[in-house]
């Protein structure tokens, strides 16, 4: 059984402050700057380019991979670390159209997170090779699934209002049509149990951040089936991805296994940060903080349609088809998020009209629930979002 007021003295949060964004960054563990600092001056400063030998840098995107795959369902020796979440899924989808020749759709759902969206669109015109991108309602996907799809590229949960996708069933009708897969699973790992493996998923990817308190810009992942791992083409054949780097070859050869979904130098300060963090994450039962979520997530939306009849709930009411985060519709929703954020509540807002809350049990828990929803209701009882200061717009949203 998961201690969560254990895990919560884990994390650093500002006095005052009921953080419900972590689906958009987690808060920093404890452990982290020491963590870091250490590594800075122990590693980086006194072993210096010795380093990538004597303090395991070079092996740590794998080292670091299967610790991920321990929490998405992924065996050892599937999932490497590096890069941005936008090239993994670059890569992803790249391998995946390699292994479906001769058909020519890539299909997608318009609550897919349009950077994977553009980075399909880039792929698709630079291979020229006459391949369609097709967007349909998520709850279209099914049905488009036919004989001219190569590939089916989504995100698990939709990044606006949490809908969860079922992977294991959409997979299935994907390779009995005999299409690919490639999920995205940003606002999955760490939120709740994954098992691609026995999804039967041929690629995965997702971003480290959010629900996994790696850190802004914390490097991506990508997982590559076993049925694949050995024959995929890496798009992007990257030095360390290389069958052997310092060899200095003027040739590629794809290095073995996952490795060559390796392409850059890794990120070994970020990687070391987001260590810290799976050292929490070994301490917690992925299934205690999905039972967790729910409770806090079905106590926030009854607590906020009682005090809040304004507000209209746009994620799913049934649990089983949603994520960790929670949205409601508001026609002020920038300057209503504004406001709490002003009044110490942290969610964030999605255009045109979503305001956005994440329930991350690891640091959140029924008190800091119930004082959210007292908040909202009396920012929106008496209009208190309604100041020139709370309309105006700010970079990031």
């Amino acid at each position: 059984m998961t201690d969560f007021d254990h895990i919560k003295g884990l994390f650093h949060l500002p006095e005052g402050v009921i953080y419900l964004d972590g689906n958009s960054l987690g808060p920093l563990p404890q452990a982290a700057p020491a963590r870091i600092a250490s590594m800075v001056r122990d590693e980086w400063g006194d072993m210096l380019i010795r380093g990538w030998n004597k303090a395991g840098w070079m092996e740590q995107p794998g080292r670091v991979g299967d610790r991920i795959g321990r929490l998405i369902g992924a065996p050892p020796g599937t999932v490497v670390m590096g890069d941005t979440l936008s090239i993994k899924v670059y890569q992803a989808l790249a391998s995946a159209l390699d292994i479906v020749p001769g058909r020519n759709v890539v299909l997608t759902d318009n609550g897919n997170f349009p950077s994977d969206i553009y980075m399909a669109e880039g792929l698709i015109r630079s291979l020229g090779a006459g391949h369609e991108l097709r967007i349909v309602d998520p709850e279209a996907v099914e049905a488009a699934i036919d004989d001219r799809v190569a590939v089916v590229m989504l995100t698990e949960v939709d990044y606006r209002t949490g809908r969860r996708h079922d992977m294991a069933n959409l997979t299935k009708i994907a390779h009995a049509a005999g299409a690919v897969c490639v999920w995205d699973l940003a606002h999955s790992a760490g939120a709740f149990p994954v098992d691609v493996l026995g999804a039967g998923a041929d690629f995965a990817v997702g971003c480290t951040y959010k629900y996994l308190n790696g850190g802004p810009g914390a490097p991506a992942f990508i997982f590559v089936s076993p049925d694949h791992i050995d024959k995929v083409q890496p798009a992007l054949s990257g030095w360390l991805g290389h069958e052997a780097p310092f060899a200095f070859d003027l040739d590629y050869r794809a290095g073995s296994g996952i490795e060559r979904m390796r392409v850059g130098t890794p990120p070994v300060m970020a990687l070391t940060a987001l260590e810290t963090s799976l050292d929490i994450w070994d301490q917690v039962d992925l299934a205690d903080v999905r039972a967790r979520s729910i409770e806090l997530i079905d106590m926030f939306i009854a607590g906020v349609e009682a005090g809040c009849p304004s507000l209209t709930l746009a994620s799913p009411r049934d649990a089983s088809i949603r994520g960790s985060q929670v949205s409601f519709r508001c026609a002020d929703g920038y300057a209503v998020m504004q406001a709490l954020i002003d009044h110490g509540v942290i969610g964030d807002f999605r255009a045109p009209d979503i305001i956005r809350f994440g329930f991350t049990p690891l640091y959140i828990d029924a008190n800091d629930v119930k004082s959210a929803v007292s908040i909202l209701e009396n920012i929106m009882t008496q209009r208190l979002w309604d100041q020139p200061r709370y309309h105006e717009r700010q970079t990031v949203t």
